[in-house]
Order: structure tokens, then sequence, then C-alpha cells
């Protein structure tokens, strides 16, 4: 230690080694600057980066050694050889370019600590070649403990710089420059504390320099290296400045306005936008400000409605807000504006504040949520217009029906005959019509539901392929149906959606049909999805059509051509909903077809066997009687035509009617008298039909009566309508128009209260 200060103090002049220090931070600095610079370039230009990298580092350390033997003063003139003094030089630029590749290859901490390791193995290359060179007037020699204390201390100092103090920021780069040059100057003194010169005469060395011709070779290195790095820090600058100026730009060219706040919540920049969304800010806004100081503005203008009568409180819930990592507000001012304000804190503790102005948004989703309300009043009145109108229409198209069925048991010419004919079929097309729009809207407004029940399959397709066989024959058809044995058993499914959809199919083959067959055939489709399916078949050799029509033969009101439908008649409507049934069904329908050479309609839905359902326990059936007992019947229907057409069509079964014209009416008569079946209207004055049922099944438990089946007979046929009525305590619901002989088959078949304890 004495010899270490001794050299310090004695042998070396401070003034060349503070020189050489700084020469030494400013060099290994400027280098470290580059190698992170090359780190984020690509590969094809990161190579000459890395090189003036090792050149900068190399000269430094060169440098700076012959800076402070410079200000050695061993009390004789020194000389130093070329050889040894350009092979030290050598030495140090190889180190630090060894250094270089090494933490380019995987720039992490280990790597970093073995660079600095290589860097300054060569330094200490460097250090003792150079010294040997050295022209003194004796043998130099080395005291070895000291000689390799200087090594590996500052392998150590240089191991702990590129290891441990290294690190993002100039400030760290910095702090690792200055630990190499600590590392550099403990082996320049240390080294030299440990130098023994034996006097005696030396032999010729070889060629030498003056330490004046030595002094200008460094000065020109140092201003090498503070011309590479000024022309570094210059060209960092412009580009630092010119990516602040586009990043100024980036952020004035947004739409949204954002603003940075410290970790203080000081104001310390802002774009255009953020001053635009915040008028009252405009002229007020500047750095340093605080958000608190930002809001009070707003509340010293009664800009926020929400924080009128309770500021402290507003300011506390809203500064509260800000502390979170990330907080969205949406915030209304005195003025009907609209901002959105998202405040998110950053690693640093700062806080970005972005305010998007959305009144246009708020004022959109407002008129949307207005025109939602006016299609939805829109489409209430829609609904409620279309049950009307079904009630209204429904109503006289009953008697017509009706009384054209009651009409045609009675004896009549050949001429009346052909008229009722025409009056039956009139009053069925605008039925079919009817019952097509009411399930059009339904399906529409989503409130159309499939049910879920066992049908026997070949039973239903043979009872709707039957409707239209008559027809067929009459037009001298062949008429086809062929269902698979393993089809031709029960499934789960809605059967009535399943037999409208194949009438409507078969229906049309026939009606499109003048010659040759028509066919229906039900088979096995392929599995989708694993899931079995069912295939239906509808093909004939009628008319047909091209493929264009093919593409809009599916839409609502649709036919082939409108010679077609002046032709054959019909809405354009039973197709568009077959189609739309079936996908509710989790199917499809499609069709193939070409003009003249008829047509082919597959359906395909999914296939679920069931079980036969097995008759419910305890059902007791009524004793046979040759003569059957006659069933009271309580009509109750305000219309007068509907009442005759009931009349007429249960006169000649065995019943008993009462006739009623309101509900009250209806409640009364049950209470005066039992009956064993009640038919009840739903619209009716005085006491609706649905209130009317509800007194009665009321006034049934009141007295432990026994339950009287009552059927809606009823122009209501929504499918609310059958839900309310089903509800109010109805057994069955039966639309008009209705059938004579459904009519019939009701009264004689419905249990009758009292049936089972009569047959006991």
């Amino acid at each position: 230690m004495d010899h270490i200060l001794y050299s310090i103090t004695t042998e070396h002049d401070y003034r060349w080694l503070l020189a050489a220090g700084l020469i030494c931070v400013l060099g290994l600095t400027t280098a470290i600057d580059l190698l992170v610079t090359a780190s984020q370039l690509p590969a094809a230009r990161r190579q000459k980066r890395i090189a003036l990298a090792a050149l900068i580092s190399g000269l430094a350390v060169f440098t700076a050694h012959f800076v402070a033997l410079n200000g050695y003063q061993p009390g004789q003139e020194i000389r130093y050889a070329v050889w040894p003094t350009v092979g030290s030089l050598v030495l140090a630029l190889g180190g630090f370019s060894l250094a270089a590749v090494v933490v380019m290859l995987r720039p992490t901490r280990a790597r970093r600590a073995g660079a600095a390791l290589v860097a300054f193995s060569g330094v200490a290359g460097m250090h003792f070649l150079g010294i040997s060179g050295l022209g003194l007037a004796g043998t130099i020699s080395w005291e070895p403990g000291l000689a390799l204390l200087s090594v590996f201390g500052a392998l150590i100092i240089a191991f702990i710089g590129g290891g441990v103090v290294f690190g993002p920021g100039l400030s760290r780069r910095v702090a690792t420059a200055v630990c190499g040059s600590i590392a550099m100057a403990f082996l320049h003194l240390t080294a030299l504390s440990a130098m023994v010169i034996t006097p005696r005469t030396l032999a010729d060395a070889g060629p030498t320099v003056s330490s004046g011709v030595m002094t200008s070779v460094i000065v020109a290195m140092v201003l090498a290296i503070v011309g590479v790095a000024a022309m570094i820090g210059w060209t960092t600058w412009v580009t630092h400045s010119a990516a602040l100026k586009r990043l100024r730009e980036a952020l004035d060219a947004m739409p949204d306005g954002m603003a940075f706040y410290d970790e203080e919540d000081r104001l310390v920049l802002w774009n255009q936008r953020y001053a635009e969304a915040n008028p009252e800010l405009t002229s007020k806004l500047k750095a340093g400000m605080t958000f608190r100081e930002i809001i009070q503005i707003g509340l010293d203008e009664d800009l926020y409605s929400d924080a009128r009568g309770r500021q402290a409180e507003w300011i506390q819930e809203r500064l509260e807000s800000r502390r979170a990592l990330t907080t969205t507000i949406e915030q209304r001012t005195t003025d009907d504006r609209w901002l959105r304000i998202s405040d998110r804190r950053t690693s640093a503790g700062g806080i970005v504040t972005v305010c998007t102005d959305i009144t246009d948004l708020k004022n959109d989703a407002r008129a949307l949520s207005e025109a939602r309300d006016i299609a939805q009043s829109a489409n209430s009145a829609k609904s409620q217009f279309l049950a009307n109108m079904s009630h209204e229409i429904r109503t006289p198209l009953n008697g017509v029906i009706g009384l054209a069925q009651v009409l045609a048991k009675t004896p009549l010419s050949t001429q009346q005959a052909e008229m009722l004919e025409l009056i039956q079929s009139s009053g069925r097309t605008l039925q079919a019509l009817l019952s097509d729009i009411l399930d059009l809207a339904r399906v529409e407004s989503g409130r159309l539901e499939l049910a879920n029940e066992p049908f026997h399959l070949g039973r239903a397709v043979r009872e709707a392929a039957q409707l239209h066989e008559s027809s067929a024959e009459a037009k001298g058809l062949q008429f086809f149906v062929e269902i698979d044995e393993q089809t031709d058993r029960w499934i789960l499914g809605d059967i009535v959606r399943v037999k409208q959809i194949l009438t409507n199919l078969v229906s049309n083959a026939v009606k499109f049909t003048q010659t040759g067959f028509v066919s229906l055939t039900v088979a096995p489709g392929p599995d989708r999805d694993g899931t079995p399916t069912l295939r239906f078949s509808i093909e004939d050799t009628g008319i047909g059509f091209d493929s264009k029509t093919r593409e809009r033969l599916f839409s609502r009101f649709e036919q082939a051509d409108g010679a077609i439908t002046r032709r054959f008649g019909g809405s354009g409507l039973g197709l568009a909903i077959s189609r739309q049934l079936a996908e509710m069904m989790g199917g499809d329908l499609d069709c193939e077809s070409e003009p003249g050479g008829g047509s082919a309609f597959i359906l395909t839905i999914p296939f679920s066997p069931a079980e036969a359902p097995v008759a419910a326990p305890g059902q007791v059936l009524e004793p046979a009687s040759d003569e059957p007992p006659i069933v009271r019947v309580l009509l109750a229907d305000d219309h007068p035509i509907n009442r005759k057409l009931v009349e007429m069509i249960l006169s000649g079964a065995n019943t008993e009617l009462t006739s009623v014209e309101n509900g009250a009416e209806a409640v009364r008569a049950c209470h005066d008298r039992d009956f064993d079946i009640i038919l009840m209207d739903m619209q009716m004055p005085v006491m609706d039909g649905l209130s009317a049922t509800r007194e009665i099944r009321l006034h049934e438990a009141a007295m432990g009566l026994g339950r009287t089946p009552i059927v809606m007979l009823t122009a209501n046929a929504l499918a609310d309508h059958i839900a309310s009525a089903e509800a109010a305590g109805a057994d069955h619901h039966l639309a008009k128009p209705f059938d004579a002989a459904e009519l019939l088959e009701l009264i004689t078949t419905l249990p009758r209260p009292g049936a089972a304890s009569e047959a006991a």
C-alpha cells in the first residue's frame, strides 16, 4: 500500500491522471452507447457500429494509459519503443473487439460481465506490454504480489461494472464507464507501484520516440475520440429531436385528447385535441399545473353537473379514481357535452389521460334508443292490429264455412251443390291464407314455438298425403306414398308443423302438375355432425322452373312468375314459411328442377326416435250403451251467427244446448245447473271469456265440484291467446273458423265431469 501511495503522490502528476480519467470515461461511455444502439438495429446495420465501438473503446483506453504515463515522473527521460507501443495498441483493440462480439451475441447480464473480463484482460496485456517498451536507463522487473493484485483487482472492478452497474438509461451507462475507468486507474497505479527499475546500460532496443512525439500522437487520438463522441452526440440529438417532433405531430393528429402527468400529478405535455375537448382550459394550460388545479377550473365555471352541491366530495372521488392503475369514466358537462376520460398509470408512476368527446355517440345512442322504442311500439301496434284483424276476419269466415257445411247436409239441386262447393272452396282458401299470414308474423317476431312430443311419423305422413290424394286422382295423376320401414315409427317432434310443411309441398306438386305423377317418399337421411336425419322427397312431373327462379322461390310472396300466380292462385307464402319451419327444427328445405322437367323438393330434419306413448293409468271408459247419454252443452258467444251455427251443427247430435251472450251469463248458468262441456268465446261484452273461465274454476274449487271441460271456441288464434286460455283454466282451444266434424268430435270425446264415478 505504501508503494501505491508513493506512486500516486510522488511519481505522478495528478493533472495528467485526471485527464486520463476523463478520456477513459468519455471513450467508454461513447462505446457503450454505440453498442446499445447497435443491439436495437437490424443485423445488416449492426456490424459497423460494433466495430466503431471497439475502435473507440480501444483507443480511449490506450490513450488514457499513455496520458497517465506522460504524468509519470521516474526521474529520467522516457522514450517509447515503437513496436511494443504498437503491440499494446493492438492488444487493447483486440480485447475490446472480442468483448463487443461476446456481448452482442446475447446481451445478457452474464455475457456483459464476461465481456468486461475479456476487455480488461486485453487492457492488462496492453499495460504490461506498453510498460515493457519504455526506454528507461535500467532493466524493468515486477514485484509479483503487487502485479497480480493490479490485474485481478482491475478485473473484479470491471466485472462489477459490466455485470452489476450496467442498466437502462444514460446514468447507468456513464456509471459503467466510470467503473471501467476506475479499473483502468487501479491497474495503472498498482502496476507501476510493482515496477522495479534496475540501473544498467541498455543495448539498442530498436526505434523509439520521444515523449513529445508520443504526446502529439496522444493529442491526435484524444481529438479523434472527442470528435467521434461529438458526432455521435450530435447524431443522437438530431435523431431524438426528429423522433420527438414526429411524436409531437402524431400526438397532435390524434382524434382524442391526450395529456401526460408526472408521478406528482403535474402536467408535463398535452396535444391540441386535449385543449379542444376541454375549451375552458385552452388559454390556461401550462406545464407544471396539477390535475387538482385543472379540475378546479371546470368547477369554477360550473361545468360538472354531478358536482353541484358536493364539490369537495366530488373532487375527492375524482382524485381517488386516478390512483387506480386504470380507470374510465363518462362525464356530462352542463353545456350538454359528454366526455369519456381514461386514466392509465405508467410504470414510473406518471399518468396518461385520454379525453374523448363522445357527444355524437351519446346523441346517436339516444336516437337509436328512441328509434328502437318507436319500432317496438310500431311492432306492438302491428301485432295488436294483426290480432284484431284475425279476430274480425275469422268471426264472419266461421259463419260462412260453418253454415256451408251445415247447408251441404241438406237436399240441394245440382246447381246449388256446385255453388255451395265454390263457397266452401273459397272459404278454405281464405282460411289457409289467413293461417299463412299469422304463421309468418309469428316466425318474424320469434314467438312461434315448436312442440317436441312423440308422434307416429308414418301415420302423420299418410294423413298429410291423403288430403290431396283425391285432387290428384281427379286430375288423372298417379299418386305414390312410400315410407321406409326404419322411419315408419314413433319419433319426437312437432306433428302439426311437419304435416304443415308436407301438406304445402304436396299441395304445390299436385297444383303445378297436369300429367304424370306426384310422389312422397320418406327415408333415413345422411348423418349431420353425428346426428341421424330424416329425408322427405316430394317429386312431380309438373311445369318446373329455372335456376333464377330457384334462387327466389323461398322468398315471401314469390312464385315462378306472375302468370303462375294468376293461373294457379296462392299467396307465395307457403314455401317461405316451410323453409323457416324446417330451419327452426334444425333441418333445411331445398329443391331441384328444370323448366318442363318437373321438380323435387327435399326436406331434411333431425331424426329423434321415440317410444310409443302408454295410456295413462286409471283412465276409465264409459260403459257401452245402446243409447248414448245426452251431452249438456253451454255455449257463451256474443255473436248471433256463431250461436246459430253451433246450434245447427249440434242439432243432429244427442246434445242439450244452452246459449248465453256473455261471460257473466255463463257464470250464472254454471251456478244454476251442471254442464258436461262449455264452449266459451274469448271476446265478449260485460265479462270476457278468460274472466268467466277463471270464475267458473273458482266456483268449482269452492263447491268441491268436478272439473267441467271448457273449450275456447274463439277467433283469437295466436299463441299468446292459447297460452292465456290455458292459464285461465281452459282445457282446449278451437280456433274459428272450425270444422263441424272437429267440433262434434270434441263434444263426444272430451271426458265429462263425473264420468269416472258413473263408471264405478
